[in-house]
């Protein structure tokens, strides 16, 4: 299918890239998307199992396994989901995931071994777009091919984290003089991470990020009364969706959060308090595609800390209704009056596509929690109880697709 090289191509030579008839018919899966969406659903997703793993087999079918892994991970199984996904990839690296009509934008995705938080989970972003879409893995032990399917662009879906450092590293080397457009360099990628956005969003106009820095755990546990201001958030590093993240009010806390939470390296950063007039607390996901932002949530609770969706935005109809009210007037409002902030997101970042997670200050001023380019966003949520979020998802959906055929220079079908 592809002739691997285990040496990294030299700097400035050019790929070789092909049609390949083998790509252009392959099985068929699943894929993120509708097993999310099932999953989250609280269907039995495990009943594919059996017929996936005699696919493969039986046939010989590798492409079986990527959708196994899938739903191994989203059963809480993320060990064995990762065991399935690397025997795929010891057989083979490069998988077309969808097959567009003639003429459609034709996309190269760049991934990483991992569970689906360790890339862009662009499968829910493209489930209809209708273009050929074909992924490369690559990752420690595994090889930098010389031949690749031909593309219109690149895009490169390795999320932030410490542990891609690396292959993000070796990435941008690979891809120096790349015949396509390249969609998120990987050299723009690990300056999300918490401590190094602090600094590079520093002094941007109308934008708050809290003071945050890399502690160990021999740092906290020597930490004593006075030698940092309280409260402070602590969060293992690499730790995403609320896991082990804590308000500290005081030295006594640390110790008590250290005995609970296994690890040695962590965020710290000061606790900024956000909340409304009324109490409440809003957090807003946005992404930015091209530059443009768009309200993919907003979760509002009595907690600090807001996930998505949860109790009390099923609960409270009034609270769902100013969300869809915050959609239909993102433009106007939270836009028009953070427009000098997102502007220096996307200025000083330089990515095609990155998303994160904010607020709102009680002076005004827009409150970056955290930047990401793999963060969540979906159409999966019940559209009994959210029937505005399906809209605003597909609203998101196409404008990624435009952009990808205006990096393209292609006309959209």
């Amino acid at each position: 299918m592809f002739e691997p090289d285990t040496i990294l191509r030299s700097a400035g030579s050019a790929p070789v890239l092909f049609d390949s008839d083998e790509l252009a018919s392959p099985p068929p899966v699943m894929g993120l998307a509708p097993l999310f969406r099932a999953a989250l659903a609280r269907e039995d997703i495990t009943g594919f199992a059996p017929e996936l793993i005699a696919r493969y087999e039986r046939d010989d079918d590798v492409y079986a396994l990527l959708d196994l892994a899938l739903i191994q991970q989203l059963c809480f199984q993320r060990a064995e989901g990762l065991e399935t996904l690397g025997v795929a990839l010891a057989r083979q690296q490069v998988f077309r995931v969808a097959q567009g009509e003639p003429g459609s934008v034709r996309l190269l995705v760049v991934k990483t071994p991992g569970d689906f938080t360790a890339n862009v989970p662009f499968e829910c972003i493209l489930e209809h777009a209708g273009i050929t879409i074909d992924v490369l893995y690559v990752g420690p032990g595994l090889s930098w091919p010389a031949r690749l399917p031909d593309h219109d662009l690149l895009f490169v879906a390795i999320g932030e984290a410490d542990t891609h450092r690396e292959t993000l590293a070796q990435l941008g080397r690979y891809l120096e003089n790349w015949p396509r457009p390249v969609l998120n360099p990987p050299g723009r990628i690990p300056a999300l991470s918490r401590a190094e956005a602090f600094e590079v969003l520093r002094g941007a106009p109308g934008l708050c990020m809290a003071t945050t820095w890399r502690a160990d755990r021999a740092t906290l546990e020597q930490t004593r009364p006075g030698d940092i201001a309280f409260p402070i958030i602590l969060r293992p590093q690499g730790g995403h969706g609320g896991i082990n993240l804590s308000k500290i009010e005081g030295v006594a806390d640390i110790a008590a959060y250290l005995e609970k939470v296994e690890g040695n390296e962590f965020f710290a950063a000061n606790f900024i308090n956000y909340a409304s007039p009324d109490g409440l607390f809003r957090k807003y996901r946005v992404v930015q595609i091209d530059g443009k932002p768009f309200l993919a949530h907003m979760g509002i609770s009595q907690h600090w800390m807001v996930h998505y969706p949860y109790p009390e935005m099923k609960e409270y109809p009034e609270r769902r209704a100013e969300e869809a009210a915050a959609m239909a007037g993102f433009d106007e409002g939270f836009a028009r009056r953070h427009a000098a902030a997102l502007s220096a997101i996307h200025e000083r970042f330089g990515l095609d596509y990155v998303g994160f997670d904010c607020a709102e200050t009680q002076q005004g001023e827009l409150l970056v929690f955290e930047l990401s380019n793999a963060l969540v966003i979906h159409d999966a949520d019940d559209q009994a109880l959210f029937p505005y979020k399906s809209p605003q998802m597909r609203h998101i959906f196409a404008a990624f697709r435009d952009m990808l055929y205006r990096k393209a220079n292609l006309a959209a079908r």
